[in-house]
């Protein structure tokens, strides 16, 4: 792994679980970790609901935009956290990778996705104590 690791978040639309694990992440870890996010299938924009929820905590991803996977993300990359996106994620030898069964926020209440925004909160607050160990 580098001295400053790379994670990238990887979900369907790349709108609702990797954008907000990727705020937390950038939020939590500064510079310390380079991060990523991206869509097997992208949407036009990032889920408001995820957006109300994250403001919540004090962590803004409005600015987001939702981005196709590639495997130039994939490559560069130290951990590929998958969220969702079954077999259409590449797998590289040598990479670590986590699949984090979240359910997905597209299309919920506020309530239901302050729940999974608690559960990447968490996830997230591992990863980075095992990262920066």
């Amino acid at each position: 792994m580098s001295s400053t690791p790379t994670v990238l978040f990887v979900c369907v639309h790349n709108a609702g679980r990797s954008q907000m694990a990727a705020g937390y992440l950038r939020h939590l870890a500064g510079d310390r970790v380079t991060v990523l996010s991206a869509g097997s299938a992208p949407g036009s924009q990032v889920n408001p609901v995820a957006v109300q929820a994250m403001a919540e905590e004090g962590i803004d991803i409005s600015g987001a935009i939702p981005q196709l996977l590639t495997t130039g993300a994939v490559e560069e990359s130290d951990v590929v956290v998958t969220m969702g996106c079954g077999d259409t994620c590449p797998v590289f030898p040598g990479k670590r990778y986590e699949d984090w069964q979240l359910d997905d926020p597209a299309g919920q209440d506020l309530t239901m996705v302050r729940g999974v925004r608690n559960e990447i909160r968490n996830r997230v607050t591992g990863l980075l104590a095992e990262l920066l160990g």
